[in-house]
């Protein structure tokens, strides 16, 4: 059986991570080769090592993506690496303080912005020549079901969300022609360990999260992956500028599920 992305060369930003390293390893299995760009070392090889280890091609670079210079190194390290880049997924994404307008530092505003929104346009700026010399490619950016309404305390992150998500229209509009596509996913509350320290523990995350979406239950970082292999692929080949909501039913009613009795 045909894998959906064989022979495609992608960046995954923030790959060191639970959703970038899920992302990272499904493609991986798809048959695409992996830059793993992370802040963190460890994290990154750790990623394309679990890569290698399972017969795919991968390697780990060092990146701050809220750095200008590491956004666009990271992109010539990709196509250095493989002979050609046909694929950018960003899903670095800066740890925003819960807080109201008032209480957020400036600090904190300026590095959301530099890590979730200008490193995006910035990977896409140095991506798309060689997406061009390639033929075309795939940009897939992480934003958010928290880009799409209003949220307590979280002015930083959901505004940042809120412009990666027209920042992405942006890109699909100017090169269509070039035929690269450019979308977003949206997930909502994803079960992972930045989840579990903002509620205490992965339990009391699921337990208070889960009745917000209309599934009852937090998302699993497998299935943003399956979302991300869908848009890197020729299975969404009519599909740009678009917002692929994995929210689980979040946005689709507003309140809780009500708790069952066993």
């Amino acid at each position: 059986m045909a894998r959906l992305l064989e022979g495609r060369a992608v960046l995954v930003t923030g790959g060191g991570g639970e959703i970038g390293g899920a992302i990272a390893s499904r493609f991986a299995r798809e048959g695409a080769s992996i830059l793993v760009a992370d802040l963190r070392p460890q994290a990154a090889e750790a990623v394309a090592a679990a890569i290698r280890a399972n017969g795919g091609i991968a390697e780990a670079f060092v990146a701050d993506m809220g750095c200008p210079e590491d956004c666009a190194r990271a992109v010539e390290a990709a196509a250095a690496a493989f002979g050609k880049l046909t694929t950018l997924v960003n899903v670095a994404a800066a740890e925003s303080p819960e807080a109201s307008i008032e209480a957020l530092p400036l600090a904190a505003w300026n590095t959301a912005l530099a890590v979730n929104l200008t490193a995006s346009f910035l990977t896409a700026k140095h991506a798309v020549p060689h997406m061009r010399a390639a033929g075309g490619g795939s940009i897939i950016n992480i934003a958010s079901q928290l880009g799409q309404i209003g949220v307590f305390n979280r002015v930083a992150y959901s505004t940042t969300k809120a412009a990666l998500i027209q920042l992405t229209k942006c890109i699909a509009t100017e090169y269509g022609p070039d035929n690269i596509r450019a979308n977003t996913i949206s997930p909502g509350s994803i079960s992972t360990a930045r989840s579990a320290k903002s509620y205490g523990s992965i339990e009391n995350a699921r337990r208070v999260r889960g009745p917000a979406h209309l599934l009852g239950r937090q998302g699993r970082v497998e299935e943003i992956a399956a979302g991300a292999v869908f848009l890197a692929s020729e299975e969404s080949s009519f599909m740009t500028g678009a917002d692929l909501l994995l929210d689980g039913g979040y946005l689709a009613f507003k309140g809780e599920l009500p708790v069952k009795s066993k």
